[in-house]
C-alpha cells in the first residue's frame, strides 16, 4: 500500500481515524449494472473474464469513471481460486456457480489442493495494473468465506436453505472441519497474493453464513474464519468481514478478527454498533432495493443510514448487499455525491486525550428542524444534540470538576459525576441505558464550538454550559448564583 492510499478516507475510516467525509463504495459496483460492462464482456464467460488482467483492469475501473467512490474493488469471483486448484466449477448465466462433482465424503476433500501464487498469476498481474492506474485510490481485494464456499461445493450450486451443507455440518464434524480447513487455506493464499501485489484492503465475503445459529457458528465456522484473519494480521491492511442475514452473528463476526464488520440492511447501524465488539468500524447498510425507488426515498433512507452510523467508531457507507442488475447507474452516482456532501459538512474535532481518544464529531451544517420539541428522529436538532454530546463525553477521559475517580472500561453516572472509561464507551444513565436528552444536553451542536471551554478544553471540547453536565445539582446551583 502506498502512502497516499494509506491516508485515504476509506483506509482511515477502516482504522477508525478521523476522515474528511464518510467514504463510500458499493459491493458489485463493477459489473452487471453497467452497460459498458456487458459490451466489453460480450462473448466471454464470467470465469474466463476473470483470468484476463487487461479486461479485469478495465472492468474494475469502469465504475470509477461514473461514481465518485472512495475505493475500487477487484473484478473477480469467489470461486476463481477453486477453479484454479482444479475444482470443476463454472458460473452458469441466470444460475450461478455450478460444481460438477459435489463433495460427499472425506476423500473428496483431497481434491482441494493448496493454492499457490503460480495458480493465479493473472490475479497478481491485474492488481499491479490497477495500482498503477488508481494512484491514491485504494484497491480492495477479496475472497469467499469458508462456509459460503463449502455450501457451493456440498450443494453443487446455489441453494435457498443450504440443507445439505447444514446436514453435513451437524452429522459429520470430521468431514466438515477438514473441508473448511482446506477452504480457509485457499482463502488465505488467495488474499495474500492480492496483498503482495498491492491491494490496500481485503474483504471476506461469507455471504450465506447467516443461515447458521450463533452457537453453530462459534464451534463450526469461527475457528476457520479466525485463522484467515489471523494469517493476514501482519500484512497491515484493513480486513473486512461481511455476510448476509448475519444480524445475530455480528458480535461473532467482529470476534473473528476483522477490523471492519459489514452489516446488511436488516439491522440498523446504531443497533449493529451495540452488537459488534469495541474496536471495530462498521460498513453498510442501505438496502439495495431502495435504489429502485424514487430519488426522494433514496435520499431520505441514505440520510437515515448516516444518522444511525454516528455512534460507530468508524463508518464506510455501502449497500447491505451487492448492486442489483436493474439499478440505474445515475442513482449510484447521486448517492455517492450525497454521502460526501452530507458528511463533509461535519466538523471533526480530534483532540486526543491521555487515554487515546480520537475526539468527537459535531455536524457543522444546519440540522433539519424538528416538527416538535424534543423530536429524536434522525437528522433532527434534538437527535444531533444528543449524539454529539454523548460522543463528546464518550471520547473524552478528562477529569471534569466534581467528578470522582473513573472506573476503566465502564461508565459510571450519579447526580455528582459523569465519567467514562475510554473512547469506545457509550453514555448510559445510572441504570445502564443510553442517555436521552434529559441526561445529556439540550443545547445545539454549535454550542460545542464556542470559544470558551473548561480547563480540560484540550481534551473534552465542552463549553461551560456543558461542563455543568458533570456537576451535582447543588454545584450547578452555586455556579449559577455566583454568575448572577
Amino acid at each position: 500500500m502506498t502512502q497516499p492510499q494509506s491516508t485515504s478516507p476509506f483506509i482511515r475510516a477502516c482504522r477508525r481515524e478521523p476522515v474528511p467525509h464518510t467514504p463510500v463504495w458499493f459491493m458489485r459496483q463493477a459489473g452487471r449494472s453497467l452497460p459498458e460492462y456487458h459490451r466489453v464482456r460480450e462473448g466471454i464467460g464470467m470465469l474466463e473474464s476473470c483470468t484476463r488482467p487487461e479486461l479485469v483492469t478495465e472492468i474494475t475501473l469502469q465504475p470509477l469513471r461514473r461514481y465518485d467512490v472512495d475505493a475500487a474493488i477487484l473484478y473477480s469471483d469467489i470461486v476463481v481460486p477453486l477453479r484454479a486448484v482444479g475444482v470443476d466449477v463454472d458460473i452458469k448465466p441466470g444460475i450461478g456457480p455450478v460444481v460438477a462433482q459435489p463433495i460427499r465424503e472425506l476423500a473428496d476433500v483431497g481434491r482441494l489442493r493448496p493454492l499457490t501464487p503460480g495458480d493465479v498469476p493473472y490475479i497478481a498481474e491485474a492488481v499491479r495494473l490497477l495500482i498503477a492506474e488508481l494512484g491514491p485510490k485504494p484497491l480492495i481485494g477479496f475472497a469467499g468465506g469458508p462456509f459460503t464456499l463449502a455450501s457451493y461445493l456440498v450443494e453443487g450450486g446455489p441453494s435457498k436453505n443450504h440443507d445439505r451443507t447444514k446436514a453435513l455440518m451437524y452429522g459429520n464434524p470430521e468431514l466438515w472441519h477438514a473441508l473448511l480447513g482446506a477452504l480457509a487455506d485457499i482463502a488465505i493464499s488467495f488474499l495474500q497474493v492480492q496483498i503482495a501485489a498491492g491491494a490496500s484492503a481485503v474483504q471476506l465475503f461469507d455471504s450465506w453464513v447467516g443461515v447458521v445459529s450463533p452457537a453453530d457458528y462459534r464451534h463450526a465456522v469461527l475457528p476457520h474464519t479466525s485463522r484467515i484473519f489471523s494469517a493476514l494480521a501482519d500484512s497491515g491492511v484493513p480486513r473486512i468481514h461481511f455476510g448476509v442475514g448475519t444480524g445475530e452473528l455480528l458480535g461473532l463476526l467482529g470476534e473473528a478478527g476483522a477490523d471492519v464488520v459489514g452489516v446488511d440492511w436488516r439491522v440498523p447501524l446504531d443497533e449493529a454498533a451495540r452488537r459488534v465488539p469495541a474496536g471495530k468500524a462498521l460498513q453498510g447498510n442501505l438496502d439495495p432495493a431502495i435504489l429502485l425507488a424514487p430519488w426522494d426515498v433514496v435520499e431520505s433512507r441514505a440520510r437515515e443510514v448516516l444518522a444511525r452510523a454516528r455512534g460507530a467508531e468508524g463508518h464506510v457507507f455501502n449497500l447491505g448487499h451487492g448492486v442489483l442488475p436493474g439499478i440505474n447507474p445515475s442513482v449510484l452516482a447521486r448517492l455517492a455525491d450525497l454521502v460526501h456532501a452530507e458528511t463533509a459538512s461535519a466538523v471533526r474535532l480530534r483532540r486526543p486525550c491521555a487515554s487515546g481518544s480520537r475526539g468527537a464529531t459535531f455536524p457543522a451544517g444546519r440540522p433539519a428542524r424538528s416538527s416538535r420539541p424534543g423530536s429524536s428522529r434522525p437528522g433532527s436538532r434534538a437527535s444531533m444534540s444528543r449524539s454529539s454530546v454523548a460522543g463528546s463525553l464518550a471520547s473524552c477521559s478528562a477529569w471534569f470538576p466534581g467528578t470522582r475517580r473513573r472506573r476503566p472500561g465502564r461508565w459510571t453516572a450519579s447526580p455528582r459525576r459523569v465519567t467514562t472509561g475510554g473512547p469506545t464507551s457509550r453514555a448510559p444513565t445510572s441504570r445502564g441505558r443510553p442517555a436521552d436528552a434529559s441526561s445529556t444536553c439540550r443545547g445545539s451542536p454549535s454550542a460545542a464550538r464556542g470559544s470558551s471551554r473548561c480547563s480540560a478544553a484540550r481534551s473534552c471540547n465542552l463549553t461551560p454550559s456543558r461542563r455543568r453536565l458533570s456537576r451535582g445539582p447543588e454545584r450547578t446551583a452555586r455556579s449559577s448564583a455566583a454568575s448572577a
